[in-house]
């Protein structure tokens, strides 16, 4: 692979609980983890340890300004250079992060997967391929419910009330209107076979150019 070619970088977006994951471990699977630098919006969630848990709880943290996208585009960027970066670490329990970072080490591919990553114009442009994950509202609100259940610490009643106030109405305002963007639009995410089978391939035919 030449000094001079930049990795590809592919960014998988969709709503909560769309399946986004999913695609993004198929393609880890089957491009193969050492050839990938992941990159998880949610790690990016802005540093809140300054205020009160209240007032850290009732962060809308489902519109863009609670992400900290200028530092995912800048690690990105240095990636593009093959330069490693330290990621933070979100802790979701008490909505802050942590004092701890993962160091991702350069790598051909660079995976973005992220609910608003198209909805940010300068993390957009960064973006050789978009994937975006369409999945019915109910199964995302039922996948949802269970996620933050099991792994975040939640209730079902601050899950109900957190998807009415904020996740539904800015699920609405940014997130659809960004699948326009999209190079590819997959219906049921990872299961989708066929799609998958696709983008791979792409994903090899990108990778056999740098060579």
């Amino acid at each position: 692979m030449s000094d001079n070619s930049s990795p590809i970088v592919i960014g998988i977006a969709g709503g909560t609980g769309s399946g986004k994951t999913t695609v993004a471990n198929v393609i880890l699977n089957r491009v193969g983890k050492q050839r990938i630098a992941y990159l998880p919006h949610d790690a990016y969630y802005r540093d809140l340890h300054d205020l009160p848990y209240e007032q850290r709880a009732a962060i809308n943290f489902d519109h863009p300004n609670s992400l900290e996208s200028e530092l995912m585009t800048a690690h990105i960027l240095r990636l593009k250079q093959w330069e490693a970066v330290d990621i933070p670490v979100y802790d979701f329990s008490i909505h802050t992060r942590t004092e701890k970072t993962i160091r991702v080490e350069p790598r051909p591919v660079i995976l973005v997967e992220g609910i608003l990553i198209f909805a940010e114009p300068e993390l957009r442009k960064l973006f050789d391929v978009k994937i975006f994950v369409d999945t019915d509202a109910d199964i995302r609100f039922i996948r949802r419910l269970e996620r933050d259940i099991t792994e975040r610490g939640r209730t079902t009643d601050m899950v109900v009330n957190q998807y009415m106030a904020t996740v539904r109405p800015m699920h609405l305002e940014f997130v659809e209107p960004s699948k326009r963007y999209a190079h590819v639009i997959i219906p049921e995410g990872g299961l989708n076979e066929v799609a998958m089978d696709m983008i791979i391939a792409r994903i090899e035919a990108l990778l056999q150019k740098m060579d």
